[in-house]
């Protein structure tokens, strides 16, 4: 047992004397690892592996003390590396193969390093490659990451200055901290004030956002459930008015109305023109003033809450609204926006529509799903005589009453896929209820259609902002009725109420074991330590991509104003001053006195420079007194000066001993007066 300590101790002590251009070596390549490990997560295997590979065959090569692979073999291995960038994005331009290579690059360079010249070439590439990081993750937790990796790269940038002894590692990081907090108030400084563009300075096109979640334009059993099981965040919500009740927190996207026996998608209709204000809204109430920050999806879709608009617009985009008050861009949604919006809980819409235009949410396809058909029949004929709103009554009271159930994973359906959920499976998510509901009410001919978008939201307690995630995403009905227009129903809440009342955990099953499962409901319970946990890290991140991501110019103009107006008086403009004179002072008390040796030669020098040899910038104390061998002075006051400079050499560059050093302090002072 003993000998794994011993063991450990021995290494550790083998580290610490190996040589310093050994030690400098793998301090550079631990950093290049630091910088090119975020990247291995979105490269394609074989970049890893090859980096990871070369970065272990340069470590070898320093601590054996090899000597470094010639060029004959470098350059094909090198050629090779960037054939098979190419064949793996088919192209060398653009943000992945252009990461890809300048990896490649640094990690080959690692392994070509023959002159301190080159050093510096792979410090300043990992510096370049580090910013890259930038495109593929923006949040708080990369740039805490960044921020580390910076601290050591600087550190190894300043092992290599050293011309005499090296301070510990640790001395340095402190050094290494210490430089960026002195950057830090102009960096902080130019990210205020510099001009803005739109979009962060790291913005790529084209390829720098695929793959982001969303809403699609259409609806298949699975769409929904699949996006539900996804914990990222949608958009998040500031409510300048009274949130309303969490029931009326729904988020109009997309309108389906096509229905081919298993797809749902989008009924083709003009839109409306910019500027048209003619779709039949009456409103009631005062307006939900609130503040929309919409992550980017690549998608053109906006989800908003029910009713907005039609007069809503987002700054820096041509936003269209259709006929069934859907609100969209004309161009993909590639960066984070920020919109202010208002809604109408209680509203109207087209009560007078005519019934040329009603046909088309009256349209089933043929051939399918006969027995839903024959329950419509049923439902339709049941007495007494019954009304739009009476038929969608007996279709819901039909959901709660006949054991139907709500699951993320329903059984897989047939051909009739609505036949199989109403009378075979009875388990199904959200787009099962609000499909199945759509086709009863128009085989009842009822006009009826479905709604995509979100529910609920979950408010942060510490920040007062509603988080919207993928997770919340969720599917309703509109049925047209007489005199009132569309009119909302939400299938899911006849037979999952706690889904709207609460969240997607409380309506779902509790699951069994501990597990992912167990781990979810403890994050979806707001009383548990793990939801205060995600609370103030929610906190945190949100704060950070408000004013830092978003930092946009219509922010920059806002804060500057409030920043100009804070010193419009004169209190603001005392600020300033005091705050200098207090970091004045602040440094003067941190200042640490001159060293005894050290204020002994000032003080030398000063005596010299009152008889015109002032030491020079470069001058040594070996070259000065062989320059002040020329002074005008007497043999005794040349032999205490050339005594004095000698013994300060000694001491300041020969390594003397604490009881020794503290004896010759005593003769320089001694010989200072001489030396007048």
């Amino acid at each position: 047992m003993s000998g794994a300590p011993r063991g450990a101790a021995a290494r550790a002590a083998g580290l610490a004397r190996l040589p310093r251009d050994k030690a400098d070596t793998l301090l550079l390549l631990g950093a290049a690892l630091m910088v090119l490990a975020p990247h291995f997560a979105h490269l394609p295997a074989w970049v890893g592996l090859a980096v990871c590979a070369t970065l272990l065959w340069r470590a070898a090569i320093t601590w054996r003390g090899k000597r470094m692979p010639p060029l004959w073999l470098l350059v094909p291995v090198a050629l090779a590396a960037m054939a098979g960038v190419h064949l793996s994005y088919g192209t060398l331009l653009g943000r992945d193969p252009g990461v890809a290579m300048l990896a490649l690059l640094l990690a080959f360079k690692l392994l070509e390093m023959r002159a301190k010249r080159d050093l510096f070439v792979v410090v300043f590439l990992s510096y370049f490659v580090l910013l890259t990081s930038f495109f593929y993750s923006q949040t708080m937790l990369t740039a805490l990451f960044m921020g580390a990796t910076l601290l050591v790269l600087l550190t190894a940038q300043q092992s290599f200055q050293y011309t005499g002894v090296v301070p510990p590692l640790a001395r340095r990081l402190r050094t290494s901290a210490k430089l960026s907090m002195l950057a830090a108030p102009l960096a902080l400084l130019v990210f205020i004030g510099f001009p803005r563009i739109q979009g962060p300075l790291w913005g790529m096109p084209g390829d720098a956002h695929a793959g982001r979640n969303g809403i699609s334009d259409s609806m298949a059993p699975g769409t929904l459930s699949s996006l539900a099981q996804s914990d990222e965040v949608a958009f998040r919500v500031r409510f300048l008015d009274p949130a309303p009740p969490r029931d009326q927190l729904y988020w109009r996207s997309i309108v389906l109305g096509d229905y081919d026996g298993r797809t749902w998608t989008r009924v083709p209709r003009r839109r409306a023109a910019p500027g048209r204000h003619d779709i039949a809204i009456s409103v009631r109430g005062r307006a939900i003033r609130h503040e929309v920050t919409m992550e980017p999806t690549g998608k053109r879709w906006l989800a908003l809450l029910e009713l907005t608009g039609p007069r809503f617009s987002v700054p820096g985009f041509n936003v269209r609204a259709s006929d069934e008050m859907e609100q969209f861009t004309m161009e993909p949604v590639d960066r984070r926006l920020r919109y202010p919006a208002s809604a109408y809980v209680d509203f109207q819409l087209q009560a007078d529509e005519q019934p040329e235009h009603l046909k088309r949410w009256l349209e089933l396809p043929d051939g399918f799903n006969p027995r839903t058909l024959a329950l419509a029949r049923q439902l339709g004929q049941a007495a007494p005589p019954a009304g739009a709103r009476a038929l969608s009554r007996r279709v819901l009271a039909m959901f709660r009453r006949d054991s139907f159930s709500y699951t993320l994973q329903p059984p897989l359906a047939g051909r009739d896929m609505v036949d199989d959920f109403l009378f075979t499976s009875k388990a199904g998510f959200c787009e099962h209820y609000a499909g199945a509901y759509v086709v009863l009410m128009r085989a009842m001919g009822v006009p009826a259609r479905v709604v995509t978008g979100y529910q609920g939201g979950e408010i942060n307690p510490l920040d007062g902002y509603l988080t919207v995630r993928q997770s919340d995403a969720h599917a309703w009905a509109e049925i047209w009725l007489p005199a009132e227009g569309w009119r909302r129903v939400d299938p899911t809440a006849a037979v999952a109420p706690e889904r709207i009342a609460s969240n997607l955990a409380r309506a779902l099953p509790p699951p069994s074991g501990f597990g992912f499962g167990q781990f979810i409901a403890l994050r979806n319970d707001p009383d548990s330590w793990l939801a205060r946990l995600g609370f103030r890290y929610a906190a945190l991140n949100n704060s950070w991509n408000q004013w830092v991501l978003d930092y946009n110019p219509d922010r920059q103009r806002s804060f500057l104003a409030e920043l100009s107006s804070l010193f419009s008086n004169w209190r603001g403009a005392l600020l300033v001053p005091a705050c200098a004179l207090a970091y004045l002072l602040y440094w003067r008390r941190q200042r640490r006195p001159a060293a005894p040796l050290d204020a002994l030669y000032q003080a030398f020098c000063r005596q010299q420079a009152r008889h015109g040899y002032a030491r020079r910038p470069d001058e040594g104390p070996r070259s000065y007194a062989a320059r002040l061998r020329d002074m005008p002075a007497s043999a005794e006051k040349h032999a205490a000066m050339q005594t004095f400079l000698t013994l300060y050499g000694a001491l300041q560059y020969g390594g003397a001993e604490p009881e020794p050093r503290t004896a010759s302090l005593k003769a320089l002072k001694k010989l200072l007066p001489l030396c007048r």
